[in-house]
């Protein structure tokens, strides 16, 4: 068993107000509790990861290059593989989340670009 204090944890911030915070995983899924301010948006891009985003609080509109959805507190979205995409708070007020990626990835896929 391996633990992972969320105050202690490896934190993460690629642009102003949003945080990403990595919690307990393995090199075959890993898990990441981001905020997102209002009107930010995450730039379009795709990664080798299979993702599944659930909002915890607030409003957040996932993008593909076809389609669009906007989700609610507890709603969640899953993204294939090589699947561009954006996440953008589309609401009023601080959005947080949790990304599932499987496989397990580091912030090094926003730190090496």
């Amino acid at each position: 068993m391996k633990s992972e204090k969320f105050d202690g944890a490896e934190t993460y911030e690629p642009d102003e107000g949003w945080r990403r915070v990595a919690l307990a995983g393995s090199d075959r899924f890993s898990f990441e509790w981001f905020e997102k301010p209002p009107g930010h948006s995450s730039p379009l891009h795709d990664h080798e990861n299979e993702q599944v985003c659930l909002v915890l609080d607030g409003e957040l509109t996932v993008a593909t290059e076809t389609d669009e959805v906007t989700l609610g507190r507890y709603d969640s979205v899953w993204l294939a593989s090589g699947e561009s995409h954006r996440v953008e708070n589309s609401g009023d007020s601080l959005a947080t989340g949790l990304d599932v990626f499987a496989p397990g990835r580091s912030f090094d896929f926003w730190t090496d670009r």
